[in-house]
């Protein structure tokens, strides 16, 4: 796969992280396998290439997509999958009955789950960010108020750039079934956002039909 910044699928290593959520006071230590993530965020080109669609508000073929679901990445995840040949992660993908399936076995595209979303971030580091925020990441204090391509600012150790700012991610997870539903998780930070939220740790949710300019996707598969 090539996400259009010349840069394909990074491998990240085996290792363990430990979430918080601030609203509850809560924090947890997850594992995570060794996985494959893109390098940068899905690029429009990229998602028209694969889907014949350009959603995005802002238009550009090196940016990244925005104005996805989750269902649309979800969607997308499943047709790269096939355009390469590979098992479809998501073998029940249904939007209009709110079912959806990942099947682990498959060896396709597939949203990182948001434990691999912060270790790829983190890459090694235990701070709020990988790195000065604006060298790593474009956000409200030097976006110019618009979204940026893909790769512009400086990867981390791992080779994976835009993880902070630009856009959010969309992640596999469920925020908090028992309060909030079918509501995903974002994390990130995006180009509109204030320093504050472009940080490793923070975790915001949204309901899987959003759609907003400051919102896209990566993908990952598993080892």
């Amino acid at each position: 796969m090539d996400t259009g910044a010349g840069n394909g699928m990074v491998v990240v290593p085996a290792g363990r992280v430990t979430l918080s959520d601030r609203r509850t006071r809560r924090s947890w230590a997850v594992g995570v396998a060794s996985f494959r993530m893109s390098a940068v965020p899905v690029t429009q080109s990229l998602y028209a290439e694969v889907t014949g669609r350009r959603p995005s508000a802002a238009r550009g073929d090196r940016l990244p997509v925005e104005g996805v679901s989750w269902w649309d990445a979800v969607r997308f995840c499943n047709a790269l999958s096939r355009c390469e040949g590979l098992m479809p992660a998501y073998p029940r993908c249904d939007e209009d009955a709110g079912a959806v399936e990942w099947d682990a076995r498959a060896d396709g595209y597939r949203l990182p789950t948001e434990a691999e979303w912060e270790h790829a971030c983190r890459a090694g580091t235990t701070g709020p960010r990988h790195g000065p925020l604006d060298e790593v990441a474009w956000y409200r204090g030097n976006s110019g108020e618009r979204i940026h391509a893909v790769g512009g600012k400086r990867p981390n150790a791992w080779g994976l750039h835009d993880m902070l700012g630009n856009v959010w991610d969309w992640c596999w997870d469920l925020y908090d079934p028992d309060v909030y539903g079918t509501y995903r998780v974002l994390r990130g930070g995006g180009w509109s956002d204030e320093h504050w939220s472009c940080r490793a740790s923070v975790r915001r949710r949204s309901h899987p039909t959003f759609l907003i300019d400051d919102v896209g996707f990566r993908v990952a598969r598993s080892a």
